[in-house]
C-alpha cells in the first residue's frame, strides 16, 4: 500500500464496511470448516496431514508450558536459608515498569555480605514480565520459573508480592514440557493434546 493511499477518501462501498465484514466471515468460516473436517476425519480413523485446532479444558486440564516461559517471580535462598539477594538495587534500577521496591538493611553478623533486603516487594499489577530483573541480578537471587500463570486478585494491594511469599515459592516441574536427550518433546500431555 502506498503511503498516500491511506489519505485517499473512501468510496461508498468501502464506507459501508461490508467488504471487511464479508472477508472476516469468509476467513472464519474457512478456518472452522478445515478444523471441523480434520477432527471428523481423525475421529473416523482417517489420518490427515493437517491437525485440527485443540482447546485445553482449562482449569481442569492445565496446558503444559515450556521451561523458558517467564512466570511468577521467586527469590532463591543460600545454603543457610537466608535470601541470596544483597540489595544491590540492580533489578529495581533496570525494571522498565518500576514495579520492584527494595529497602536495604545492613547485616553485621556476616562480614562477606554487606546488605540484605529489609523489604522486597513486586507489584504484579504493574509488572510486564520482561525478565530484565532476572538478567540484571548478579547473585542469581530472583528467578521467574515458578510455573504460576494464574495471577489475579480483587484488589490492587492483593497484587503486591512480598519477600516472604517469594521465598516460599518453588518451581513446579510437573507443569513443564519434558524433553529427551535429543531435544525432542516426550511429555505425554503435550503430545496427546497436539494430536
Amino acid at each position: 500500500m502506498n503511503v498516500h493511499d491511506k489519505y485517499k477518501p473512501l468510496n461508498f462501498w468501502e464506507r459501508t464496511y461490508l467488504p471487511g465484514i464479508i472477508g472476516g466471515l469468509w476467513l472464519t468460516s474457512m478456518r472452522f470448516s478445515r478444523n471441523m473436517a480434520a477432527h471428523i476425519l481423525n475421529a473416523v480413523g482417517i489420518k490427515t496431514k493437517r491437525l485440527g485446532a485443540v482447546t485445553f479444558q482449562y482449569p481442569e486440564i492445565l496446558r503444559p508450558i515450556f521451561p523458558r516461559l517467564r512466570t511468577m517471580h521467586r527469590l532463591t535462598r543460600r545454603e543457610d536459608g537466608s535470601p541470596r539477594c544483597v540489595a544491590c538495587m540492580m533489578c529495581e534500577t533496570v525494571c522498565p515498569a518500576k514495579c520492584i521496591y527494595i529497602i536495604a538493611d545492613e547485616k553485621p553478623d556476616q562480614p562477606q555480605i554487606e546488605k540484605v533486603p529489609k523489604v522486597f516487594d513486586i507489584d504484579l499489577g504493574l509488572c510486564i514480565f520482561c525478565g530484565y530483573c532476572v538478567e540484571a541480578c548478579p547473585e542469581d537471587a530472583i528467578r521467574m520459573d515458578t510455573g504460576i500463570l494464574e495471577i489475579s486478585n480483587l484488589t490492587r494491594n492483593g497484587m503486591m508480592l512480598d519477600m516472604q511469599t517469594m521465598l516460599k515459592l518453588e518451581p513446579d516441574p510437573s507443569r513443564y514440557v519434558k524433553y529427551n536427550e535429543k531435544g525432542e518433546i516426550v511429555s505425554a500431555e503435550y503430545i496427546e493434546a497436539s494430536k
